[in-house]
């Protein structure tokens, strides 16, 4: 049954699934490109309704205006995918479009119409947003747990979909066991990923808040959170990982939390490990570079 209904979608999306790595980009203009031209239609933009799975709760209002100058210059560059709803349309594909067309003053929006289940919804949406955008940490690691869930794999092989490394993942799905008040901390970055992960080890919540509280009045550096967390008093979920004998292993961490990729450091040079054009874009982004 599962395979008749991937298949009735179209090659694009069992590709997507499949295939050893995932990729977006590349669904996405499949569907584009096996349009034909007659079947792209134009949508009011005040019928469309974002993904209910949409993972992203904030959108960067800076790059919205940027993409919406870019669209009264230039337009739509490329269609969205929705899928009819009750009352209207839901979108599967394109959210960053349709707020930055709203603000470009459009009022329509090119549009394909395609027919997903809810499963296949949210895994596209959670695709979408961690290979297209920096979502933010509890973001990043409730997309992870959902789609491990969906997809029914193992966090090594989601870790080589998405050409991450298996601590990333294990490390960011750590994240999801903290208070919610500590997750809050996370999402408006007053505390670093190399704390969070600390604190995750952690079993007393108290300890934990507590711990929190600290790293935010004390400005408490990764080491010394480390320090503090050794005390015998706090019951821990796991030890915490000695370091390995290579001098760079610390750092090492810190980059790989930063990246959401894998990093190495040896013979004088900076290894950073990259899937695809998109996902070198995406590091790029997070170092405030841009390709040449």
């Amino acid at each position: 049954m599962e395979t008749t209904k991937r298949r009735a979608l179209g090659k694009g999306l069992e590709e997507l699934f499949n295939n050893e790595q995932l990729d977006f980009n590349k669904f996405e203009k499949q569907i584009v490109e096996s349009t034909p031209k007659e079947e792209i239609i134009e949508v009011n933009i005040s019928d469309l309704r974002p993904n209910p799975y949409q993972p992203r709760k904030v959108f960067d209002e800076s790059k919205l205006n940027e993409l919406a100058s870019s669209i009264k210059e230039h337009g739509v560059f490329q269609p969205i995918i929705i899928k009819k709803s009750v009352k209207g349309y839901e979108i599967i594909a394109g959210e960053r479009r349709v707020k930055a067309s709203s603000i470009a003053g459009l009022e329509k929006i090119p549009a394909i119409v395609r027919s997903f289940t809810d499963e296949e919804m949210m895994e596209i949406a959670l695709l979408e947003n961690l290979q297209r955008e920096n979502l933010n940490s509890i973001e990043e690691a409730t997309a992870y747990k959902k789609l491990l869930d969906s997809l029914s794999i193992t966090q090594e092989e989601l870790a080589n979909k998405l050409g991450k490394s298996r601590s990333h993942i294990t490390n960011m799905l750590g994240l999801l066991s903290l208070p919610n008040k500590v997750k809050d901390m996370i999402s408006e970055n007053k505390i670093s990923m190399s704390h969070a992960r600390v604190l995750s080890k952690i079993e007393d919540e108290d300890k934990i808040l507590s711990l929190a509280n600290k790293i935010m009045d004390e400005n408490l550096n990764v080491r010394e959170l480390e320090e503090l967390a050794k005390d015998k008093e706090l019951a821990k979920k796991h030890h915490i990982e000695k370091h390995k004998t290579n001098e760079y292993h610390y750092l090492e961490e810190q980059l790989c939390d930063k990246l959401g990729t894998k990093v190495r450091i040896k013979s004088n040079k900076i290894e950073i490990k990259f899937s695809n054009v998109n996902d070198l874009n995406r590091i790029l982004e997070i170092l405030k570079l841009t390709e040449e």
